[in-house]
């Protein structure tokens, strides 16, 4: 069950305002500080304690 756009348009990250967009379908993405928030039966987990963090490529 994936999430309603229109909520989409209206989260944020919990830990810095920002966008925050899909990522594979099930997850929601923070770009700016690199935190992965759960979609649990369509319903977002935006709580920082639950969020992963993602490893960015560095070179």
């Amino acid at each position: 069950m994936g999430i309603d756009q229109e909520l989409l348009q209206w989260l944020v990250c919990p830990k810095c305002k920002g966008a925050v967009q899909l990522d594979h379908g099930d997850k929601l993405l923070c770009a700016a500080c690199s935190l992965r928030y759960p979609v649990r039966d369509g319903l977002p987990v935006m709580l920082i304690d639950e969020a992963e963090e993602v490893e960015t490529a560095t070179s």
